[in-house]
């Protein structure tokens, strides 16, 4: 049974939550089958263009069949309606590019994982009011590690993962692990649109495998 506590050791446990959207139903289910094969066991998939519901939904199908382990997430995420869908659809947890009151009071007491993006100190609060415990700091690229540094002994009891401009390098990583993240969020530095497009799905499976194990070395 998935909790917020078990979703969040999910994902901290694996160092790096992947994410991403295609419009193609059999391209978003082949890099599911791919990350899984890599060993991720918590994915996002983000609710960015009119596909999504649909391949979401499928992927639900696809992971209880062949990937029972396997946690599905849904970002993007921006208003209680979206939220209410992919509830219905299956999802294992929400991820939203900014911090929406309503979502967190709809999903927490499910207890459900819900993870809004925030980038300044008033909005951590915010959400940590509403009973968020596992925070998005976006945009990665705009905010830097040395917000997390400067931050994170303000709020003790938060778990904080960077989306938005985290490399696939030690450098990039190690630099928010070492100013407290618990986890980065990859999106299109890992699971870039030229891979997609070629379908090289090997190509995939193997940069995860990669980032996994650089996360391992660096904690």
């Amino acid at each position: 049974m998935r909790t917020i506590q078990s979703t969040t050791d999910t994902i901290i446990s694996q160092g790096v939550l992947p994410l991403y959207y295609h419009a193609e139903e059999s391209v978003s289910l082949d890099i599911l089958r791919s990350l899984y094969r890599a060993g991720i066991r918590a994915v996002e998939y983000t609710s960015r263009g009119g596909a999504a519901l649909g391949n979401f939904t499928k992927m639900v199908e696809i992971r209880t069949a062949e990937m029972p382990e396997m946690l599905l997430g849904i970002g993007t995420i921006k208003s209680l309606q979206q939220a209410e869908e992919y509830h219905r659809a299956g999802a294992d947890f929400f991820i939203s590019p900014g911090f929406v009151p309503e979502v967190a009071e709809y999903l927490i007491p499910k207890d459900l994982l819900y993870s809004p993006g925030c980038m300044t100190p008033t909005e951590i609060i915010a959400a940590e009011k509403a009973g968020v415990t596992f925070i998005k700091l976006f945009p990665g690229n705009v905010l830097g590690a040395g917000f997390m540094s400067a931050v994170k002994d303000v709020f003790p009891n938060l778990k904080f993962m960077p989306t938005g401009g985290v490399d696939t390098t030690k450098e990039s990583i190690g630099s928010w692990f070492k100013a407290g993240v618990s986890a980065v969020g990859m999106g299109s530095k890992l699971i870039s649109k030229e891979l997609m497009q070629a379908k090289d799905y090997g190509t995939i499976e193997k940069e995860t495998r990669k980032v996994m194990e650089l996360i391992r070395e660096l904690k």
